[in-house]
């Protein structure tokens, strides 16, 4: 079933008196909402036991948990050493997982640095397949590890990418941001034949079945010639996407996948006005 919810807390979270993520689902449920992320962008700092707590909360309250794994992989970095440092922040990322309860995992795949684009995006795909063995080694391969679509040029992530690199193994969903898609296209995404196209594409590389519950990731992303400049919220008017036309696209498409909002402080605002939309506007 299709999935709405926040990426962290938002600005209104803290102003209602709350303070900590166990108490999140009870701040979700006033926005009638159905999941959150979870992100350990700059780091794992949590503990193993309010890991455990958050996840309680939330397997309580009958809501889903992902993660965001650390912002510092690049599994281009021509460095082993550095490599060696993604492989851990992803693994330690899915172990905290399932210290939460959760079944999905999202990463940044890669910088191109100074290297061809067809070099960094190679190197990529065979770091992939080390850290794919390294999961099933360590057991973590129940999990869904979501690659996800870049924003800057300068990122490894385009649609076709990503694509490429769930081919290697069935523990790979693609995490589609459309926000980054967006701006590294210079505001491609306008009509629903925009959103289906891509959507059509990546179900003829991978399948139906592969995606009928992938990930999203959503918000308005302020660009420029090199792509994402900052993350926005809804009542921006000059830069899009609009989620109105990726909502016919999803349901004309058959797809039900789990939407997380970024939006800039109102993740969960913004998060239930795309269930709005999707439910009670289309």
């Amino acid at each position: 079933m299709i999935k709405f919810g926040p990426s962290g807390n938002s600005a209104s979270f803290y102003a209602m008196g709350y303070k900590h993520t166990a108490e999140a689902p009870e701040y979700l449920k006033k926005f009638g909402l159905d999941c959150f992320e979870y992100s350990f962008g700059r780091g794992i700092t949590l503990s193993k036991e309010k890991a455990e707590e958050i996840g309680a909360a939330f397997a309580d309250a009958g809501m889903e948990i992902s993660v965001h794994a650390p912002y510092f992989i690049n599994f281009a970095n021509p460095e082993e050493e550095a490599a060696q440092k993604s492989y851990g922040y992803v693994l330690n990322s899915a172990r905290y997982l399932k210290h939460f309860g959760g079944s999905r995992l999202v990463f940044h795949p890669a910088a191109q640095g100074k290297q061809s684009r067809t070099e960094a995006v190679e190197r990529t795909a065979d770091r992939l397949k080390t850290l794919r063995d390294m999961i099933y080694e360590n057991g973590l391969q129940d999990i869904m590890y979501c690659p996800e679509t870049m924003g800057k040029l300068a990122q490894i992530g385009t649609l076709e990418e990503v694509v490429e690199f769930c081919k290697i193994d069935k523990i790979y969903t693609p995490a589609i941001d459309f926000g980054h898609i967006n701006a590294r296209e210079q505001g491609s995404l306008k009509t629903v034949e925009d959103y289906k196209s891509r959507l059509e594409y990546a179900i003829g590389e991978l399948g139906y079945d592969r995606m009928k519950n992938f990930h999203v990731h959503f918000s308005k992303i302020m660009y420029g010639g090199k792509g994402e400049i900052k993350h926005l919220t809804f009542e921006d008017a000059v830069y899009g996407p609009q989620f109105e036309p990726l909502a016919v696209a999803l349901k004309e498409l058959g797809l039900q996948p789990y939407i997380v909002s970024e939006s800039d402080g109102t993740q969960a605002e913004d998060a239930k006005a795309m269930k709005d939309i999707y439910f009670n506007t289309l």
